[in-house]
Formats: C-alpha cells, sequence, structure tokens
C-alpha cells in the first residue's frame, strides 16, 4: 500500500487553484463529471477505445471565454484499455493536470487493486485501501466488516447441501467483468439444475460456483442508500444520506412483467433470469425508518475508522434489503461512489437538495467537499 505522505507528496507538488477532477470513464462518470463542473473544476475522463465516444463527443464540455455552454467532460485519454491508466507516463499526464482522481467500480474491476494500492500515485479522493473490501471471499471483505460492526446481513449458508429456504448464490459473472452470475434456488435439486444449466450456457464457472457465497434471500424491496462521510465537517453531522436508488436487472425485471403461466412457458435459456444491472431510479423512505439509515451509516463508518484507517472518506454506498417487519439487511457494500448515482445528475436527490438547499448529487456534493478542503488547506485529510 502507497503510505499517505508519499501521496502527499505529489499532492504538494500540485497547483491546487488548477485542479482537475478525474474519473474513468464508465459506472458514474458523468455524475462525477456533472457535480465537478457545478462547483467550477476543469474535468478529465479516462476512456477505452470502442467506448469513449459519450465522454470524447457527446458529454464533451464547450466553454466559451471560460464559461461552461454545453457538457461536462473537459478533456479525455483514450487508452486501447482502461488498465493503461496505470502505466508511469499516464499517471504523470494526470499529475501533470493537478488531477484529484474519484475512483469507481470499474476503476477497481478493469484495474489491479494490488497496482491502484501499491502504484498509482496519484492523489485519490475516498478510501483507497477500503476499495479492496468489495472483493467477496477476501480475509478482511465487507462480510467481515459488516460483522465487526454489528450490521445485519443475510445469514449465510455454507454449502448448498444446506440449502432449505429460498437462497441467492452470488457469483461473478463468466462473460461480464462487471456483472454478476446471481440465481436463486430453494433447495440442492434447484442449486443443481440452476447452476448446471448456467454453466451449460457460458454464463458462470465451475471454478466461480465452488466459491459462491449462498445467503438466505431476503425477500423485500432493495435500496441503495447512498451517503457521504465527511472529516473536515465541525459543526454539522459528519454522514449524510444523499439519495436512495434501486437498480433495473434483465433479465430480472423482464420476467416480472411477464403473467405467470407465460413464464412457465420459457425455455432453459429464458427461465432462468440474469441480475444484469442495466439502470437505476431514484427512491425515497418513509421518514420513521430514516433514522434506522442514520444508525447504520453510523455503525459502519465507526468499523472502517478502526480496522482500515483513517476509514471511509467521501461518498459509500449501503444496499440494503427492507424485510416485512421492516428490518434492514446490508447485503453490498460500495466504499466509494455508488454505481445509481446517475440518477441524481443536474437535479440532485431530495435528500441532498433538503440538506444543502440547492441541487447536490453524489458527484456535486464530492467536489464541494474538495472545494472546501482546498480553501481550508485540508485536501490532505480527504485524499490517499
Amino acid at each position: 500500500m502507497l503510505e499517505r505522505k508519499e501521496i502527499l507528496e505529489v499532492l504538494s507538488e500540485y497547483d491546487l487553484n488548477k485542479t482537475t477532477i478525474g474519473v474513468l470513464a464508465s459506472h458514474s462518470a458523468l455524475d462525477v463529471c456533472d457535480g465537478a463542473v457545478e462547483e467550477g473544476f476543469k474535468t478529465h475522463a479516462v476512456c477505452e477505445k470502442g467506448r469513449e465516444k459519450t465522454y470524447t463527443e457527446y458529454f464533451k464540455a464547450h466553454r466559451k471565454d471560460g464559461k461552461l455552454i454545453r457538457g461536462i467532460v473537459d478533456s479525455t485519454d483514450v487508452y486501447n484499455k482502461f488498465n493503461e491508466i496505470l502505466k508511469t507516463g499516464n499517471q504523470e499526464k494526470l499529475r501533470d493536470k493537478n488531477t484529484i482522481f474519484i475512483p469507481n467500480r470499474s476503476f477497481t474491476s478493469y484495474c489491479s487493486i494490488d497496482e491502484i494500492e501499491d502504484k498509482f500515485k496519484v492523489p485519490m479522493f475516498g478510501s483507497r485501501n477500503l476499495l479492496r473490501s468489495e472483493e467477496r471471499g477476501i480475509e478482511r471483505d465487507y462480510y467481515w466488516l459488516l460483522e465487526k460492526a454489528g450490521l445485519p446481513f443475510p445469514e449465510k449458508i455454507e454449502k448448498p447441501e444446506d440449502i432449505d429456504c429460498l437462497a441467492m448464490v452470488k457469483l461473478p459473472h463468466a462473460v461480464k467483468k462487471l456483472e454478476r452470475g446471481f440465481f436463486t434456488a430453494a433447495s440442492y435439486p434447484e442449486f443443481k439444475q440452476k447452476s448446471e444449466a448456467f454453466l451449460k450456457q457460458g454464463i458462470i464457472t465451475r471454478e466461480a460456483l465452488a466459491e459462491a457465497r449462498i445467503e438466505r434471500y431476503i425477500i423485500g424491496p432493495v435500496f441503495n442508500l447512498d451517503m457521504f462521510y465527511s472529516p473536515i465537517e465541525e459543526e454539522m453531522s459528519k454522514i449524510e444520506l444523499l439519495g436512495i436508488d434501486w437498480r433495473f436487472e434483465t433479465s430480472l425485471d423482464g420476467h416480472v412483467r411477464l403473467p405467470a403461466p407465460q413464464q412457465m412457458t420459457l425455455n432453459e435459456k429464458q427461465i432462468t433470469p440474469e441480475y444484469t444491472v442495466c439502470g437505476h431510479n431514484s427512491a425515497t423512505l418513509r421518514e420513521s425508518l430514516l433514522e434506522d439509515v442514520f444508525g447504520l451509516a453510523e455503525k459502519y463508518v465507526k468499523a472502517t475508522q478502526k480496522f482500515y484507517k483513517p476509514g471511509i472518506i467521501g461518498p459509500f454506498c449501503l444496499q440494503t434489503c427492507v424485510d416485512k417487519d421492516l428490518n434492514f439487511y446490508v447485503y453490498d457494500v460500495a466504499p466509494r461512489v455508488g454505481g445509481g448515482t446517475n440518477v441524481h445528475v443536474s437535479v440532485g436527490h431530495p435528500y441532498g437538495n433538503t440538506l444543502w438547499r440547492r441541487p447536490v448529487s453524489t458527484g456535486r456534493r464530492a467536489a464541494m467537499e474538495i472545494r472546501r478542503a482546498i480553501r481550508q488547506d485540508r485536501v490532505d485529510e480527504i485524499v490517499t
């Protein structure tokens, strides 16, 4: 792991009055760039060839006499593969722009986490050491952290033969790098039938299946809680709820639109839904549940500060289910910008807007924190 003092040495060479906000051009990059330009920053997106035009053309920024007229992406680099951002010369290009980089899930999926931790010498807004906790199955993954925090999460089922109720089987998709090969099963025979069908279709691998996490399925709606922790806030709460989103998933959402008789006629390739995220929508919670949300966030923040010093910085997302008795269960954690924050782009979210009295998305809140840290000469407290 790069020592924080090494990153601060890089930061000491920056002209912070010319700070650029950098991001990998995927996942939540539009939210990050939109929020950055709202706070007066220039933006830079690192793209992969073949999927760059969203950033190099369609959302490219146009400025006239320094004023932003259209778009949000000021400059780009386009590489054959995303992981070329880790090359020494390409890191130098980011540092030359006085870049503060905001990580997202695509960054940690397409780039080696070892190299992000040990070799990516660009100041990063957020908690570099917490990014690894998203990798299920490692020694101190987010389940380990949730347990240490005393947070509720779905009960683990040790082996497929023990499945005695509806369960979720969690493993990566064999082809789609960012996606899942998840499936449900209510018994061992159903587990065998569905897993063999997915193996035959090339959706999962036997190696991944052997390492899959199986947990009891929580029946209830899903709420992704887009939170923010400010280490430099001195007067008000350091923890903020910015927004809540939920996912559209293929082909799951297609299945639930079909009447039951039609579902029963689907063939082997159609009958088991996939959980590939293809979009998000905005949600709110009944007010009596909001204090529970903050309670979850407080426990998570304290655990990160104890076990992953300096702890969470900036945005994080607690992905939850709520059961029939209104109990929350945390089934996933994103220790960075959540995947659904593009629902806030430009318009913000009811909670962030209410708190800050103007449109505040996760991307804009991150930029606000960077701007405030620059003004207070406290950038060293928000980067790793």
